[in-house]
């Protein structure tokens, strides 16, 4: 029987980060032993005793490594960005889930006069540090305004002038009469590792780190 200090924990959301980290795992000749997607367990064996899943919201993958709770665990940087790093190392990026973080308007509206004359933005987003970085280094003055969903619905109802959001194929913009005006970031995700498991469980999480990499080649 393998004792629980002999076993990683990777942390990964279900959806498109799931689906696009199972590669690396059958790349190592691991198997999920329940599909996350139809089970309700949200902690998940694999065919490899040494390894387990747990099944969290995207963002708060960077917390269970942070706090010991997962040793390991896939992110995307948008989701990395919002979060306090310290303790976190990202030996990798996996070129998955890729898409751009974005500024966007309301079809019609003038976004260059409005940067260039100094006007005061109102910006909805859910990543308000990556915002608020992007526009203080233009030297734009943005009210902030957090929001967790339907971002492309704030712009249309008058709430804020522009959102900064995920962009892949851009279709839920064109849509909502958006469009996106400038580009803040590209994402993907990356493979996180906490510096204690880095220490503690060296010779287990240094193995999965190096063939994640081979599977990057």
């Amino acid at each position: 029987m393998v004792k629980s200090g002999d076993i990683v924990t990777m942390a990964l959301s279900k959806g498109r980060i799931l689906e696009d980290t199972l590669p690396f795992l059958e790349n190592m000749g691991i198997e999920l032993i329940d599909d996350p997607e139809k089970s309700r367990k949200l902690i998940i064996e694999t065919s490899d005793p040494r390894l387990r899943i747990i099944i969290v919201r995207a963002s708060d993958v960077p917390t269970y490594v942070q706090r010991g709770a997962a040793d390991i665990g896939v992110a995307g940087k948008d989701v990395l960005v919002e979060h306090d790093g310290d303790g976190l190392f990202e030996p990798l990026d996996l070129k998955i889930a890729q898409c751009k973080l974005m500024v966007a308007v309301r079809e019609g509206v003038d976004y260059d006069s409005v940067i260039r004359t100094g006007g005061r933005l109102r910006v909805a987003t859910k990543y308000v540090k990556a915002a608020r970085t992007h526009f203080a280094r233009k030297g734009v003055h943005v009210d902030l305004i957090k929001l967790y969903g339907s971002m492309e619905l704030a712009p249309l109802v008058g709430l804020a002038d522009a959102i900064v959001d995920l962009v892949s194929s851009g279709k839920t913009l064109q849509a909502n009469n958006l469009r996106a005006v400038e580009e803040i970031q590209q994402i993907s995700s990356r493979l996180i590792v906490s510096a204690a498991a880095l220490k503690l469980k060296h010779d287990l999480v240094q193995p999965i780190i190096d063939a994640f990499e081979r599977k990057l080649v």
